[in-house]
């Protein structure tokens, strides 16, 4: 359920609303737009009496949320949720440009990486220092070594960074790295480390499950949100299907359709989202185009030598021209880049 307050209700009416609430044993999370205020109301099996809510002085209407996720969803917040990143308000008009390598391999590699995405126009660096690899025989990443690279690439560059962590063990350590947490979609549905991220201040990056639906993101989303951490955004990249010409298949339904039902930003991964680099840039401007917040893309600068994924990664000087185009593509739809 979600409560409405009238558009004059005094802070003391909302304060009495709120109390009431808690007394009865639910948890409420507040949205204050420009137009209204909103109290959510979570947890507790206990059906609450919308009448008696409505009788309180100040509220204006109650409303009963279907969804499943509920402070996930569209009416718990029907104004976007904006995530601060250097100055950068992810889910505003400027699309975000995430980019860099897919691991930390040495200092060389992503010192090269950072220097060469932000001449080209990024906004943050991407790089693995812990990974899921689905052999465990593959380069697993490097680690304490690999946080301390990214850390000192954010100081001679300034871009922040996005790194992945696996274990909720890991997240104290990665967090005093890292700008923004990544949950990747092998740990989609780790419930421990899902409350583990949404125990901290930092924005997480939620990516979708290989073979998930858009409601269990949204109600992994849920987890984090239910936490306190309401800086949460959702990542599509790409799903397993039959299809064996691209890595994944990526669903840029999902971008319309998950707009449409949650205020959290929306990104896409193309290049997790086909797998070849070679399809990289027709993915990311149809992802724009279609009104993604922002783009997590792979770039290295020798792909040949990557230790992962350099398949699907990008060379620094196509990177440049990719990011060209995009910003076309954003202007036309009235965003920028």
């Amino acid at each position: 359920m979600i409560i409405v307050m009238d558009k004059d209700a005094t802070p003391e009416q909302l304060q009495a609303v709120i109390a009431w609430v808690e007394g009865q044993g639910y948890r409420t999370h507040l949205s204050q737009g420009e137009e209204r205020t909103i109290v959510g109301v979570v947890g507790n099996d206990r059906p609450l009496d919308h009448n008696q809510v409505e009788r309180m002085a100040g509220v204006e209407r109650t409303v009963r949320i279907l969804a499943p996720y509920k402070l996930a969803s569209l009416d718990m917040q029907p104004e976007p949720t904006l995530v601060p990143l250097n100055g950068l308000k992810i889910g505003d008009k400027q699309v975000a440009l995430i980019a860099g390598p897919c691991s930390v391999e040495s200092r060389e590699q992503i010192l090269e990486a950072a220097h060469a995405v932000k001449e080209a126009g990024a906004t943050a660096l991407r790089g693995g220092a812990f990974k899921p690899r689905t052999s465990p025989y593959s380069f697993q990443g490097l680690g304490l070594a690999g946080l301390e690279l990214l850390a000192e690439a954010r100081e001679q560059t300034g871009l922040p960074v996005v790194t992945e962590v696996m274990a909720p063990e890991q997240v104290s350590l990665v967090a005093q790295y890292a700008d923004v947490l990544q949950v990747g979609a092998r740990n989609m549905q780790n419930y421990n480390l899902l409350r583990a991220v949404g125990s901290t201040n930092h924005p997480v990056l939620l990516k979708r499950g290989m073979m998930s639906t858009m409601e269990e993101l949204l109600m992994s989303a849920e987890y984090i949100l239910s936490c306190g951490n309401p800086s949460v955004m959702l990542c599509e990249r790409g799903i397993r299907t039959f299809e064996t010409y691209t890595r994944n298949t990526f669903d840029v339904n999902a971008i319309p359709a998950l707009k449409a039902r949650t205020h959290l930003p929306v990104l896409a991964d193309p290049s997790h989202g086909t797998g070849h680099w070679e399809y990289v840039e027709s993915v990311a401007l149809a992802a724009v185009a279609a009104g993604a917040d922002g783009l997590l893309i792979e770039v290295h600068p020798h792909p040949e030598q990557a230790l992962s994924d350099g398949l699907q990664s990008l060379k620094p000087e196509r990177f440049a021209d990719l990011v060209k185009r995009l910003r076309a593509v954003a202007e036309a739809i009235g965003r920028s880049l």
